[in-house]
């Protein structure tokens, strides 16, 4: 087993590594487990999230084993890497990695568990919220600060920005992090970003009219952009449940 804890948690190895160990029959289940499994935990008076990841194919044991951080190594380094950066993300706690023979088996990523007033996802789906411009406009500049601090969120879709309201003003916290890359992002890699989040044109039209001011970019440029971004997934992503359907339909 391999695995690294948070210096705020080193005493509880023991448990957390306990936790881990019996994870089929601790907890809550969170979410629909599709790929792979998260269950939340009272432990020391905080909820844990706990993830498990998904055991990878052959070849994906001997990369991981070998060549390559596992999702879970990458989680926790990433929190931390955003942490630092003042960028809002669950505590990272821990991670746990197990072999399988000769390569990677399962993995774990331990953080603290948030409860969100809303995520990105609930602004596409409610757009008579109370004060709907006003958070999409907030979670622009959010955004915004992500790439001017060289972060690509390469995940960055509609259940993965959590929005709370607070007195202060509107926080966003980042979660399923394991697909990000550090560096200086070019205006076309920012609109490229923004694809996936929503297929509703007011809403990019939003978004591109508070970026652009960012970015000191004429409005209609960075929305034209963004919008062909938006566009070109939609097509794939709509082409690809079509494909799924229909093969479901063969068998």
């Amino acid at each position: 087993m391999t695995y690294k804890v948070s210096k705020h948690f080193q005493n509880h190895l023991q448990s957390l590594s306990e936790l881990i160990h019996s994870f089929d029959t601790v907890g809550t289940e969170f979410g629909n487990g599709d790929r792979n499994r998260i269950k939340t935990v009272d432990f020391e008076g905080l909820t844990l999230n706990i993830k498990s990841f998904k055991e990878p194919n052959f070849i994906n044991q001997i990369a991981y084993q070998y060549f390559r951080r596992s999702k879970a190594r990458r989680s926790f380094e990433y929190a931390t890497f955003l942490k630092g950066k003042g960028i809002g993300t669950p505590d990272p706690i821990a991670y746990f990695e197990f072999r399988k023979g000769i390569g990677f088996g399962k993995s774990f990523y331990i953080s603290e568990h948030e409860k969100p007033d809303l995520t990105y996802r609930d602004l596409v789906r409610e757009p008579d919220l109370i004060n709907h411009e006003h958070i999409l406009r907030a979670f622009t500049r959010f955004t915004f600060q992500l790439h001017e601090k060289g972060v690509e969120f390469q995940d960055h879709s509609p259940g993965n920005t959590l929005i709370f309201l607070e007195k202060e003003g509107i926080r966003f916290s980042l979660v399923d992090l394991n697909r990000m890359t550090f560096k200086a992002l070019n205006f076309k890699e920012r609109m490229f970003n923004f694809r996936r989040l929503t297929p509703k044109k007011d809403m990019v039209r939003v978004m591109s009219d508070e970026y652009s001011k960012l970015v000191d970019r004429p409005q209609q440029e960075v929305f034209e952009s963004m919008w062909k971004f938006t566009s070109e997934f939609q097509r794939k992503f709509h082409l690809k449940q079509k494909r799924k359907k229909k093969l479901k339909s063969l068998f």
